[in-house]
């Protein structure tokens, strides 16, 4: 026997990756693992999983349900629990050496799955089943797991002929590795650019915004000064209420160039390469282009679909926006200024036309929305809504000192969840904001309590003073919220249907669904109060805030809709079409008439949400679907009298938020709201109805 031979189940014990958890709840000793100990921990996960798979391949018994899919939902357990604490340190807390293992690992996760998934014996045992999946009187539940299984397999391409197996196979490869390096090069721009403000610089922003630039500087080892990163939480802030034009746009520029600044982090080459492979895999599988491969398997099913609702929404929109624009530029003659109204001036005149037309201005309301209290707001809504309570624990391990827990209980008072939030930006986290799991709930193999985790990148406070959040903010953390009741009120058996394992353009519903919540009058007379004072929210603002909720709707509509249409064009034209990524961009832009004066919500170099994986290729459009039910959603509580009304909450939490993926989406929704949502609500709560109907 070799010394290492020797020495290895010894290692493994020392790995906690590959031993028990001896903490509260078995969750991950966060102090204890180290970037070098993932590896040997894949290394292990991937030798029992394929261990696994082989023998449910190979069992010479006739394929039956639990046999073959109940066996693989239990299999690879030990690469769930692997991954899911790997991919949540490289997003919210990463190093040098986490991010060099991401590359090792993209590049294998693909090189295990790729045989699993093109297995020609095990896809035929899942086929036979679901040839006659009618007569093994099966659940409803089981029925739905055997279809999403089948589907799974068949468009990985597992009843593909070895060549193209093969072939299909070397993509995986490269897409992972691709979308790794997208990823990497993204937050590589974002980490080295920062503006340092003088004094002079200063002007015009709130004490907490200065409060947040010392905190990112400190963070960075610049005590002593103040900065502003490209975190999103700094740049529209500062765009919106910097009267210094100039730093407005070096702030603007660098911002839109993450990702496409002609140096080492350079994206342009990666988006065209990843394309070109994109549209090979999706004919390889028999279909003309990429976006009619993703889009199949959604609720959308078709491009055409997709397109017809953006276009539905981008003519109204645009229409408002041009209107919009020449009211800024009225705006600034009036001032004297003698230049025309660019991008990085939007926000800032779009702001002092909003406090003249509707008397409200962000910084007023943001003393009232500290962080903590929107927390409160959030905890309270679902404790109203599906009984929940939240107790903060200290003994749970966190990755950052910044990380909070809480375990949730239900309204008998038993375990349901544990909920991690990690809520301030850093340069250890990538930018954005979304929600993951460390464990999701299932009931194979007794119950399982899911534990969920929000990440979010709002502005720290300085010197002990709270966090204060814009309303955006304040509805991106209702949001992520959204995402984790999602995950905590799962009630399945099966993990691969559990929580947010759903179609793309269904997975969106819970999370803006919610955000309604934070929005409503009684919510807010609760729970915004002044940070210093503790006193409520006036309601003579509370009305200025709720008059000014639908302003500058057409930009913000503009710049996704923007970006949703480019996904779906890089997606549907062939890839030679998008080689020159710049000039598909420009053209694409001037083929829906973009106003100049807007930048997409996301230009393609920094576009992780298609690029960084293919979780949202081709599938950005799905925050708009889902916008179309949450809006006629909500719709079910107005009409009730009530936003808590007990049967409607009873409902929701029944047919959407417990569901998770063991219903089609479009059967639940039915099932909640009585029938199909109704396109128009999203056009309403925009307020672009009116100059949709005029037009």
């Amino acid at each position: 026997m070799s010394e290492d031979q020797a020495q290895a189940p010894q290692s493994a014990q020392a790995n906690p990756l590959l031993r028990p958890w001896q903490t509260p709840f078995e969750t991950p000793p966060f102090a204890e693992i180290a970037p070098e100990m993932f590896l040997p921990a894949f290394e292990q996960a991937f030798a029992d999983h394929a261990a696994e798979v082989a023998a449910i391949t190979h069992d010479p018994a006739q394929a039956d349900f639990d046999n073959t899919i109940t066996a693989l939902e239990r299999s690879g357990k030990l690469l769930t629990r692997v991954s899911s604490v790997f991919y949540a340190l490289v997003s919210a807390h990463s190093n040098p050496a986490l991010l060099e293992a991401d590359k090792e690992v993209s590049l294998r996760m693909a090189r295990h799955w790729n045989p699993i998934m093109m297995n020609a014996v095990l896809f035929g045992r899942i086929a036979q089943l679901h040839e006659k999946r009618a007569t093994l009187g099966l659940t409803a539940e089981q029925l739905r797991l055997l279809e999403r299984t089948y589907t799974r397999f068949h468009r990985a391409g597992a009843g593909l002929d070895e060549a193209a197996k093969v072939r299909m196979a070397e993509i995986n490869e490269r897409l992972a590795h691709l979308g790794t390096t997208f990823s990497h090069h993204l937050l590589a721009d974002e980490q080295e650019w920062f503006m340092e403000l003088g004094e002079a610089d200063r002007e015009g922003l709130s004490d907490s915004f200065v409060a947040a630039a010392r905190a990112a500087a400190e963070e960075r080892g610049l005590p002593g000064k103040a900065i502003v990163t490209l975190s999103r939480s700094f740049v529209e802030p500062f765009l919106k209420t910097s009267p210094r034009r100039d730093l407005r746009e070096k702030l603007y520029k660098a911002f839109i160039a993450r990702g496409d600044n002609g140096n080492a982090n350079d994206n342009t080459a990666t988006i065209v390469e990843i394309l070109a492979l994109r549209e090979e895999s999706a004919r390889l599988l028999g279909y003309p282009t990429f976006a009619a491969y993703r889009l199949e398997d959604s609720m959308a099913k078709t491009p055409q679909a997709v397109r017809g609702l953006l276009e539905r929404v981008w003519k109204p929109a645009r229409e408002r926006t041009l209107r919009d624009r020449d009211g800024l530029q009225e705006m600034i003659v009036a001032e004297g200024g003698n230049f025309a109204l660019a991008a990085w001036d939007w926000r800032y005149y779009a702001e002092k036309l909003r406090q003249m037309k509707a008397n409200f201005d962000d910084a007023a309301i943001k003393p009232y929305l500290s962080l903590d209290h929107m927390i409160e707001a959030a905890f309270d809504c679902a404790a109203r809504l599906f009984g929940l309570s939240f107790e903060e624990r200290k003994d749970v391990p966190v990755w950052h000192p910044d990380v909070r827990v809480w375990e949730v209980r239900d309204r008998d008072g038993k375990h349901t969840a544990l909920f991690y939030g990690d809520y301030f930006a850093r340069p250890s986290k990538r930018s954005g904001a979304w929600m993951t799991s460390l464990r999701d709930q299932q009931k194979l193999d007794g119950e399982v309590a899911p534990v969920i985790l929000n990440v979010c990148n709002f502005s720290k406070g300085a010197d002990g003073e709270p966090s204060l959040l814009s309303p955006d903010d304040a509805r991106t953390l209702f949001h992520e919220f959204g995402h984790g009741l999602h995950g905590m009120l799962s009630d399945v058996v099966y993990p691969s249907l559990s929580g947010t394992s759903v179609f793309t353009d269904f997975v969106e519903l819970p999370s803006q669904l919610y955000e309604h919540w934070q929005e409503q009058p009684q919510v807010l007379r609760q729970f915004a109060r002044h940070y210093q004072t503790g006193e409520p929210l006036p309601d003579d603002l509370l009305r200025r805030f709720i008059a000014a909720r639908k302003f500058n709707q057409g930009f913000a509509t503009v710049e996704f809709v923007a970006s949703a249409l480019l996904d779906l064009e890089f997606h549907t034209q062939p890839a030679s079409a998008s080689a020159d990524v710049h000039a598909f961009e420009s053209r694409e832009l001037e083929k829906i008439g973009m106003p100049a004066e807007i930048a997409m919500r996301h230009r393609p170099q920094q576009f992780g949400h298609i690029f960084s994986g293919d979780h949202y290729a081709s599938g950005y459009y799905s925050y708009m679907w889902s916008e179309v039910m949450d809006a006629d959603a909500f719709g079910a509580f107005e009409e009730a009298g009530n936003i808590f009304d007990p049967a409607v909450a009873k409902r929701l939490h029944d047919d959407i938020y417990s569901s998770g993926g063991s219903r089609d989406p479009e059967e639940a929704y039915v099932a909640f709201r009585g029938r199909e949502p109704e396109p128009d609500a999203l056009l309403r709560r925009r307020g672009l109805l009116e100059t949709s109907e005029a037009a």
